[in-house]
């Protein structure tokens, strides 16, 4: 079975691409990918059903220049531009994406932080004792020292913020640190972590039908696996 997004275009320069870099837009044209693509209509937010649910969230992002894990919640966002600033924030990649300054701090992708981007501290924080982790690396993956070469990469994309550097020369360390503390969760039996059957993609990847097949195998393995998901939250 296969999902429904199927009929988007092969190409959205304004999204992104070389085309976009060469203009200074960003591999990632940020500007539109998380607001101008809301004000044209293409992809409309229900600000006022996102307002209503009584579920809350949390957000993480990095602050280049102080080396702070910033948290947002749901009471940070006020209206839908409040809340879309904080959603870009929490996923620009040094390098791909122009950054954005909120309170005065320029903020990168969470995964720069603290747990490296994955989620379970702030779940412990917030008093969940059993949760749902969804993986998006193979069991006992974990992350390299970067090599000479990438730390030259990244003092560059660091724009002498010496914060930002040492986050980027330093992710591996934590992002394994905290894969550890995933798997003790799950043998304890506290947190259920689904694992992709196949990742096709990367952070990086713009083609349409190479996120849709992704896409597509993570509908079906959703499906396959929604009886062990329900079983595990609620008995």
């Amino acid at each position: 079975m296969k999902a429904a997004f199927t009929m988007l275009p092969d190409k959205m320069p304004e999204a992104g691409g070389l085309r976009s870099l060469i203009a200074g837009h960003g591999y990632f044209n940020a500007d539109y990918d998380y607001w101008g693509c809301i004000e044209d209509g293409y992809m409309p937010f229900d600000w006022e059903a996102f307002r209503a649910d009584p579920a809350d969230l949390r957000i993480q992002s990095f602050a280049a220049e102080t080396d702070e894990t910033v948290v947002w919640e749901k009471a940070d966002m006020p209206d839908l531009r409040a809340m879309m600033d904080r959603v870009r924030a929490s996923s620009t990649l040094p390098g791909f994406m122009h950054p954005i300054a909120i309170d005065g701090l320029t903020m990168y992708d969470g995964g720069l932080g603290r747990g490296a981007g994955i989620p379970v501290r702030l779940a412990e924080d917030a008093g969940f004792a059993r949760m749902l982790f969804v993986a998006t690396r193979p069991d006992g993956y974990r992350k390299k020292a970067p090599s000479r070469a990438e730390r030259a990469v990244f003092k560059v994309l660091s724009h002498g913020m010496e914060p930002l550097f040492q986050a980027m020369a330093t992710r591996n360390e934590r992002y394994n640190a905290e894969m550890e503390h995933v798997e003790e969760l799950e043998r304890q039996g506290r947190a259920l972590v689904i694992r992709p059957d196949i990742m096709p993609v990367k952070s990086t990847t713009i083609k349409t039908p190479e996120l849709l097949r992704s896409y597509d195998l993570g509908y079906e393995q959703a499906l396959r696996d929604w009886p062990r998901v329900e079983e595990y939250l609620f008995g």
